[in-house]
């Protein structure tokens, strides 16, 4: 794994050191499950130590991603390469729909296939693995709301699922130990219950990264703000158009304002950049704004 390096944005970084920092933690995880569930014949926790191991390498895609979306615009990409975040979301997404469909096929395969009953330890496992994983979903799921990206909350949805499927091989494992023989299969049932919350949860994950590649409008209340920041400079009369577009971290604001028709085209000028720096000032991570400038009749005539 490469290092880090600490010259990119402070929201990449940030992104990348949770994300980091979640691959540490799955391969440990994996490791451990899939040696219990071989030794203590639960397929639940194998289940789970496959699961683990697609976060390992979906956490890599994301790193990946992270640090791609934060390179600077150039002559090919002049808005940047923040579509390569949500690109990574829906990428992890598949990956989690994927794990889920393994862990299906793999669950009706032992179910029907007679086996022994799951071992008692395997049961601390699934604690400590519950534990770590709830753990770091949190960690992970703020550091991705702080820094606005779909990419890194995808992510710690995969550390969420983790501990779902680990929840299921728990209750699953705790019924075979304590129903005895005709209940080896419960744990082998429990993951594939796991399997169908792990489904939902990768689809409720594949619609906001989808809704970001098609430029999907950002919640209403970023707009607001954008609006009271440009209404608040001298000069402009009102608004008509706000259309605010996320591209990686950042944002982009196409506006149309209105302001007195009587001025010269270098006042408008004036007034137009004013609007732009009051709000490349602001720290809603706005990346550029495009204004266009309209005469106050245009605000009458529309009136009337």
């Amino acid at each position: 794994m490469s290092e880090i390096n600490e010259n990119l944005p402070h929201p990449a970084l940030k992104g990348m050191r949770s994300t980091f920092f979640g691959i540490i933690g799955n391969v440990i995880l994996a490791v451990i499950k899939g040696l219990a569930g071989y030794f203590g014949n639960s397929y639940a926790l194998i289940a789970d130590a496959i699961e683990s191991t697609s976060d390992v390498f979906s956490s890599i895609i994301v790193l990946i991603g992270l640090k791609i979306s934060s390179k600077p615009k150039d002559s090919d990409h002049p808005y940047g390469h923040g579509k390569a975040e949500p690109i990574v979301a829906i990428v992890v997404s598949l990956t989690l729909l994927a794990a889920a469909v393994t862990i299906v096929y793999q669950s009706i395969q032992e179910i029907i296939t007679p086996h022994h009953t799951p071992a008692p330890f395997t049961l601390l496992v699934l604690v400590l693995v519950v534990t770590v994983k709830e753990t770091l979903f949190r960690y992970v799921l703020k550091v991705g709301a702080e820094v606005q990206s779909t990419a890194v909350k995808t992510d710690a949805w995969h550390h969420r699922s983790d501990a779902i499927t680990s929840v299921a091989a728990f209750i699953g494992i705790s019924i075979a130990l304590i129903f005895g023989k005709g209940y080896e299969a419960a744990d082998d049932w429990a993951a594939l219950l796991a399997s169908g919350i792990i489904a939902y949860n990768a689809y409720n994950l594949f619609k906001p990264a989808l809704a970001e590649i098609m430029d999907a409008a950002p919640k209403a209340n970023l707009e607001k703000d954008v609006r009271e920041i440009t209404l608040s400079v001298e000069g402009v009369y009102d608004m008509e158009k706000c259309l605010i577009r996320k591209m990686g971290f950042d944002y982009f604001v196409d506006l149309h304002v209105i302001v007195d028709g009587n001025l010269s085209v270098r006042e408008g000028h004036i007034i137009a950049h004013n609007v732009k720096d009051a709000l490349l000032k602001t720290k809603l991570r706005i990346n550029d704004v495009i204004i266009h400038i309209e005469p106050e009749e245009y605000l009458l005539n529309n009136k009337i």
